[in-house]
């Protein structure tokens, strides 16, 4: 199967239903976006757990190694189906997957599964097992749960997860300091987007040491970037671009108007509505690849970053209107494949597309 990008350059609005597609969301989407994590965080194989072996007895399987977050083909991608249900709940509380959503977050965070968890990252080998990525994803559940205090399944489920969280803030608030230089790529370890996703949790829960910690990383790291050559976006397996990443971090790390500025800077030909090869969804040639339908996400996480982005700009700023319409362009190429019959996309797709239509981090 073959998608053909299509450029936002030089085009009028996106169809309606494009362009809006975050604002339709509805209880029928929701529906199938549930089914998909509800039939991927029960699921045990295939598997690929990055264990780190230190011995013949150390081969174990996943479910032993992670009993909350085996399914989904991954740790990371478990956990973020995990959110999606927490997310979708609080959405939609009436929809007919609530009751199994609860069954099966009831049996994954339970307390002494959470406390294994936890457990895993304390030992020499494990510490840094899903840096930062995974990590990310586990406290944007936490600030996902945290937000929902008045609801007494997730206020357990919230309690059941405190060891694992607080573990990795303390690594977080270890790693950072140490990290000299951040990483910039197209997939998971990419410092912009654990950066963004670590300060809102950080925003949401009151921890102010850790939000001054990113805020200091993210000025050091990024503050003086200029000309960013998105050209040398995308690679072939991006599901991030690292440079609107960067951008979605400093819109919620700099005031409005420093942002608009440093944009100017980092992405000077913007300004005159030139979005170069982000202008265009990426062409995703086969589904079935596990590594090339990572840009399907590719499309997705541009349309959320640039409409995080344009949203941080001044109203009269003539970007705004650019990156909304580009948005919608990679959120209606994004979404078409999110359901495409393939556990290689099924099993973390239809997380991205939550996270986007449901606006996360606005």
């Amino acid at each position: 199967m073959l998608l053909t990008g299509t450029s936002c350059a030089g085009l009028g609005p996106p169809e309606p239903a494009a362009l809006t597609a975050w604002e339709s969301f509805d209880r029928a989407q929701a529906e199938r976006f549930a089914a998909l994590a509800l039939a991927s965080v029960a699921r045990e194989y295939p598997n690929k757990p990055m264990h780190v072996h230190t011995g013949p007895e150390s081969a174990r399987r996943p479910s032993d190694l992670h009993p909350a977050f085996y399914g989904s083909f991954d740790w990371h991608s478990s956990v973020h189906g995990h959110w999606l249900l927490v997310r979708l709940m609080k959405r939609f509380p009436d929809a007919a997957f609530v009751p199994e959503a609860r069954r099966v977050l009831d049996a994954h965070l339970a307390p002494d599964l959470l406390a294994t968890e936890a457990a895993y990252f304390e030992t020499p080998e494990n510490q840094g097992f899903e840096r930062m990525y995974g990590w990310a994803w586990l406290l944007r559940l936490a600030a996902e749960l945290h937000a929902w205090p008045d609801d007494p399944d997730a206020a357990r489920w919230r309690a059941s997860l405190r060891p694992l969280e607080d573990r990795l803030v303390a690594a977080t608030l270890a790693y950072l300091p140490r990290l000299t230089y951040p990483i910039r790529t197209g997939v998971h370890p990419d410092s912009g987007f654990a950066l963004a996703q670590i300060l809102d949790y950080a925003r949401a829960t009151g921890q102010s040491g850790l939000e001054d910690l990113i805020v200091q990383r993210a000025r050091e790291w990024y503050l003086a970037d200029r000309a960013w050559n998105f050209a040398f976006e995308p690679s072939g397996e991006d599901f991030f671009s690292s440079g609107l990443n960067e951008a979605d971090l400093m819109r919620r790390v700099l005031p409005q108007r420093e942002f608009a500025a440093w944009l100017d800077r980092f992405w000077p030909a913007a300004r005159a509505g030139d979005l170069g090869p982000v202008g265009t969804p990426a062409v995703v040639s086969d589904l079935t690849d596990g590594r090339i339908v990572h840009l399907v996400g590719l499309n997705l996480t541009r349309a959320w970053t640039l409409r995080g982005i344009a949203a941080a700009l001044p109203a009269p700023d003539p970007r705004r209107r650019a990156f909304e319409v580009c948005a919608a362009r990679h959120a209606e190429a994004g979404l078409v494949f999110v359901f495409s019959g393939h556990y290689e996309g099924e099993h973390w797709l239809a997380s991205f597309a939550v996270y986007l239509l449901t606006g996360v981090g606005l």
